[in-house]
């Protein structure tokens, strides 16, 4: 090739790999407005609206069809048994079509030639068209592949069981979390409304009290003393206003409610009776040791180290590969166009060989390592299950004293009132005990939000999951409802003559 040929060759060359550089673009403003407003909409669309008010089943049922974190869980495992269903395909052996098509502007001519003399003789000749059609068909099956694919198999079916572990995981946090919330909700509905009822008076009560101070009216050590009270217990009401009234938003995100969007909660069985548990702590360990999923999850990990050992001895063997094909050529000068063929491959990667042994040793390395996890986890699990059984007793024995501080206050506050009636107390003492009484309902309130989650803690500590197997989440909300409801009240839920029960699962 000439210089300025060379030269000219590489500058196309140059320009052509210039033009088809990629350059990063990215997001405009506008798409990102768009994006926004397309997940605004569709992070809550195709859900049921409120028919009224929501009980607690409503909210579990509203979470375990909406809420999102669980929907990825769903998805994930769907994501896992689609790879389970892909991975029983690379076991079929390949069937392979080729076609092809090969024209030239010449015949493919040829000649003989006397060697030790140089001379040509007789014609040119060809023995191909200028046009040619060709295809074929063949199936081969690579018999290593196939046991390699085999144990890939298994190994997704494993993964696809971690999903669905996971899964369950998530779901448990999630309604213990409704519990939680729904009865902090409902009681921060009725305290605020109470509250700001009584704001009002307290203030008029506050300046009356500084008023008397301020003009030597009555003693300044009784009215500081009942101003620095009620402020005190103001505060404290505010205090408790302020942690419950995220309750709510809470139990609405958990429900994948969009915030803004309100809904009433249905009337408490605030004075429901706490269940009993009537059942050792040696049986709930059994039964959270068949059951928690991150020791599943840890048994199919161990499968699936398991199964990579097999993998690598399989690797150690030489690869036959079995084939047979159909043929055909448009060459009308071949004496048989069509043909079959058929036949064998061995093939042997010899540096297999020379990799097994760090192979294995990172295998057994990594086998040691779940084993250990799976006893550190074993120990994590049956001291959480000791510290749920803990937490329940100290939350009835709380919610106990807390139910029976209410009942002292309420009494308390009826005697005031007759008092007051009679104008034997004064209207900021009457405030004070008014004030007292709502904190010690708000406290109760607490109180039974806090068993309500140490109740279904118990079951999550065990592994039981807070819905049946035959739950179908395509059902309606109220139909949801409903199910759930007869299974947590079956398993103890607001009945003083029910004793929880645990079911392995």
């Amino acid at each position: 090739m000439l210089p300025w040929a060379h030269a000219v060759s590489i500058a196309i060359t140059a320009a052509v790999l210039a033009g088809c550089a990629v350059s990063p673009q990215p997001l405009t403003n506008e798409q990102l407005l768009d994006m926004a407003n397309q997940n605004t909409v569709r992070v809550a669309a195709d859900q049921e609206g409120f028919a009224g008010a929501v009980s607690l089943y409503e909210a579990m049922a509203r979470a375990l069809k909406y809420n999102l974190d669980y929907k990825v869980e769903i998805m994930q495992t769907s994501l896992r048994s689609a790879e389970l269903r892909f991975s029983h395909f690379n076991m079929l052996p390949s069937a392979v079509v080729n076609s092809g098509y090969v024209s030239r502007n010449n015949y493919l001519s040829s000649g003989e030639k006397t060697l030790a003399t140089g001379a040509e003789r007789g014609p040119t000749t060809t023995t191909f068209e200028r046009n040619l059609l060709t295809y074929d068909f063949t199936l081969s099956w690579n018999v290593l592949d196939f046991g390699l694919s085999y144990v890939r198999a298994r190994q997704a079916g494993d993964k696809a069981l971690m999903a669905e572990e996971a899964k369950r995981k998530v779901i448990q946090r999630v309604i213990e979390d409704v519990r939680t919330a729904y009865w902090r909700a409902v009681s921060a509905e009725r305290m605020l409304q109470k509250l700001s009822a009584l704001e009002e008076r307290t203030k008029t009560v506050l300046a009356n009290t500084r008023r008397l101070y301020n003009e030597k009216e009555t003693s300044p050590i009784t009215a500081l003393t009942y101003e620095r009270e009620l402020v005190e217990i103001r505060r404290t009401a505010e205090d408790l206003a302020r942690e419950l009234s995220v309750a709510k938003t809470q139990l609405g995100a958990l429900m994948n409610t969009p915030p803004g969007v309100n809904f009433e909660l249905a009337d408490s069985l605030i004075n429901a009776t706490a269940p009993i548990l009537e059942i050792d702590e040696k049986e709930m360990i059994g039964t959270a040791l068949q059951n928690r999923s991150e020791l599943r999850d840890i048994t199919y990990q161990k499968r699936i180290n398991a199964n990579e050992a097999h993998v690598a001895l399989l690797e150690l063997l030489p690869g036959v590969q079995l084939y047979a094909g159909v043929n055909h050529d448009s060459n009308k000068y071949l004496q048989n166009n069509q043909w079959v063929t058929w036949g064998a491959k061995a093939s042997w990667n010899l540096l297999r060989a020379f990799q097994y042994p760090a192979k294995r040793r990172v295998i057994d390395a990594q086998d040691d390592l779940l084993d250990t996890k799976a006893l550190a986890l074993t120990m994590a699990v049956m001291t959480q299950v000791h510290v749920s059984r803990v937490r329940y007793a100290h939350a009835s024995r709380e919610l106990a004293t807390a139910r029976e501080l209410h009942d002292v206050q309420q009494r308390l506050l009826t005697q005031m009132r007759n008092e007051a009636k009679a104008e034997r107390i004064s209207e900021q003492t009457l405030v004070r005990e008014e004030m007292n009484a709502l904190v010690a309902e708000a406290k109760r309130d607490i109180a039974f939000a806090t068993l309500q989650n140490a109740f279904a803690n118990i079951f999550a500590s065990v592994g039981i999951d807070p819905y049946s197997t035959g739950l179908v989440l395509d059902d309606g909300v109220q139909e949801l409802a409903l199910r759930l409801k007869a299974l947590w009240i079956e398993r103890g839920d607001f009945g003083g003559s029910y004793r929880i029960a645990l079911a392995q699962q």
